[in-house]
């Protein structure tokens, strides 16, 4: 089973949004079948089968979640992310002005789900296939 310094090399390879979708498919190849990323503090936790979990310490100092979900601003700073306009913490503060509260990559069903402070889905984009 994969572990939190083989995610961490992973990630490390990803320099803007675009590298996000090889990413994706190295930690499938790992084992993982999802991980949830707190946008609150930057904790990520992995999951793999039969209930296996692997936590990953908080990244920077708490931000403030915005109570009032914007759809419409989340998907313009996904999108400027994904055309490498932003680094990984500039996105961080971003989502959390437009009110996400943590996203999900799920690695089983190609998806990125992005939630609000009330766990409900704001947006969901599906992970292009690289050709792995």
């Amino acid at each position: 089973m994969f572990t939190l310094q083989q995610m961490k090399a992973a990630h490390a390879k990803v320099k803007t949004g675009a590298d996000f979708p090889c990413y994706v498919q190295e930690i499938k190849a790992l084992g993982l079948k999802r991980y949830t990323y707190s946008v609150t503090d930057g904790t990520t936790t992995y999951y793999g089968e039969n209930g296996y979990q692997v936590p990953g310490p908080a990244i920077y100092e708490p931000k403030v979640i915005n109570p009032v979900a914007s759809p419409e601003k989340l998907r313009y700073f996904i999108e400027i992310h994904q055309q490498g306009q932003t680094d990984f913490l500039t996105l961080c503060g971003q989502v959390a002005t437009a009110g996400v509260r943590q996203w999900v990559v799920d690695t089983e069903r190609m998806l990125c789900l992005y939630e609000d402070a009330d766990g409900r889905e704001m947006v969901v984009e599906p992970i292009p296939d690289t050709g792995y």
